[in-house]
């Protein structure tokens, strides 16, 4: 018999008429059953969260600020609980927090912290937009009022609290949707900060899509916070689009990083590595598509090779584990087929490139080169431990290769040259190009996509002013 975890609604515990079965990807057992919402219950936690706006936004700054902190303070209180839930839903190992250690459920708990923690100690003053003698114009910046937000399963907890902390920071009530892969860790997360909060700010619903269809199409709602794939964000950008909610849209990458010629091959390897690989590639800021030059290419492929090769792969609650399995069936199977189709194409695979076999979802780190532009593993999504090392002559290519699909969340460049490497950059179609790292992001800066990847930023002050509506006050002297 397995436990049943509950749904958190007006700050009581919920139930439903009927559940489903969380499963842990690396050993395929069942970890415990969650609700399947009716959607009575999606009504009424809205019902909730409007109920509870107006004297959360009510409160002063200074409180709400303090509150964030409390939750700050739960989330690290109850971290190593947390951080398992972690890894035997989404199957990402334990590792650490420091920067010399795994960055597995460990690390996804203090990312939690530290965002919550930033959240807290931003302002958002009131401005002078324009001032004479005829005239006063000031920006005030407002809650929408309640948020429907829809995490995922690859950072279920972290992008949670993405979406969570800004939105009550600013004086907005939350309406959470988590993955129906990963919602037991995410309900144990909300039922755990709702003790330190006022009933209503922070509610959950649970189940299928259809629950979070229900959830974004409420005539209830104000905004919407979506992090998942393009055609679901599509689907929610046409409910928002009905309903004249604004929404903030953190959809799939398919993210490119270039290697110039002047780069030093075993430097930045490391680097790459980490871009790529991180969370078995279950990223949507990972690295999808590595581009490098051809007088450097078999040294950069090499030393890649080399680190792939020396990864424990494993259940990741064991120690030692630095990769674990894919997370569901669904994106493993797709990351098979993605390498069958390439194999077929005549590409080499480098490392990889076998299913492991046995209990779990495991799919060893693989590179393959051998392809080009047009492939389906280069131009799809793989979000998994697989990595297409296309060889390029001429940086202008290069950067043509990087703009030519409709992705345009993340981008790299590799160089020991930093204009030219700010050169390059410039030119590459995305939200966010970094330079000699890949998919670093921070609490305090801007972070979305443009194109086929969304649109609205989070993070940082612009994040914070995302969840809040300008309101202009026009004073004649």
């Amino acid at each position: 018999m397995h436990n049943t975890y509950l749904n958190t609604i007006n700050g009581q515990l919920v139930g439903a008429e009927q559940c489903f079965e969380s499963f842990n990807p690396a050993t395929g057992e069942v970890v415990g059953t969650a609700p399947i919402s009716s959607r009575a219950q999606v009504s009424e936690a809205i019902a909730a969260a409007r109920a509870a706006q107006r004297g959360w936004a009510a409160r002063p700054d200074s409180e709400r600020k303090a509150l964030m902190m409390q939750v700050a303070q739960v989330i690290k209180d109850n971290a190593p609980y947390l951080s398992e839930w972690i890894t035997r839903e989404q199957g990402k190992p334990l590792g650490g927090v420091g920067p010399d250690q795994v960055p597995g459920a460990r690390f996804e708990l203090w990312g939690c912290e530290v965002w919550t923690q930033v959240s807290a100690s931003l302002d958002l003053p009131m401005e002078i937009a324009f001032e004479d003698e005829t005239r006063r114009d000031e920006i005030h910046r407002k809650p929408y009022g309640v948020v429907a937000a829809i995490a995922p399963w690859n950072w279920p907890l972290m992008i949670a609290i993405w979406q969570i902390i800004p939105s009550i920071r600013a004086g907005n009530t939350v309406v959470l949707k988590p993955s129906e892969y990963t919602t037991i860790g995410t309900l144990e997360l909300i039922r755990l900060i709702s003790a330190v909060l006022p009933k209503g700010v922070v509610n959950t619903v649970s189940g299928p899509g259809e629950v979070g269809s229900w959830l974004v199409g409420d005539p209830g709602i104000d905004k919407i916070m979506f992090t998942g794939s393009g055609p679901t964000g599509r689907k929610i950008a046409e409910a928002a689009a009905r309903n004249m909610v604004p929404a903030t849209m953190e959809l799939g990458g398919n993210d490119a990083a270039i290697v110039l010629p002047d780069a030093v091959p075993q430097s930045i390897a490391m680097g790459l590595f980490w871009g790529a690989f991180l969370n078995m590639g279950q990223t949507c800021a990972c690295a999808k598509r590595l581009y490098v030059h051809e007088s450097i290419f078999d040294q950069t492929v090499e030393a890649l090779k080399n680190i792939a090769q020396s990864v424990p792969m494993g259940n990741g609650m064991e120690a030692g584990t630095v990769m674990g399995p894919i997370q569901n069936k669904m994106q493993f199977d797709k990351v098979v087929a993605l390498v069958e189709s390439a194999r077929q194409a005549g590409a080499t695979i480098v490392c990889g490139g076998q299913p492991q076999g046995g209990p779990g979802y495991f799919y060893p780190l693989t590179l393959v080169t051998g392809l080009e532009d047009g492939a389906r593993l280069v131009d799809e999504e793989q979000f998994g431990p697989v990595l297409p090392i296309i060889k390029y002559r001429n940086v202008d290519d290069a950067v043509a290769s990087a703009n030519r699909l409709d992705a345009g969340l993340g981008a790299s460049v590799w160089s020991s040259d930093l204009e030219e490497a700010r050169r390059v950059a410039d030119r590459i179609e995305a939200g966010t190009v970094w330079i000699n790292q890949h998919g670093m992001v921070h609490p305090m800066v801007p972070f979305g996509g443009i194109k086929g990847s969304g649109y609205g930023v989070e993070f940082g002050i612009d994040g914070l002013k995302s969840v809040t509506q300008p309101r202009v006050i026009s004073i004649k002297k």
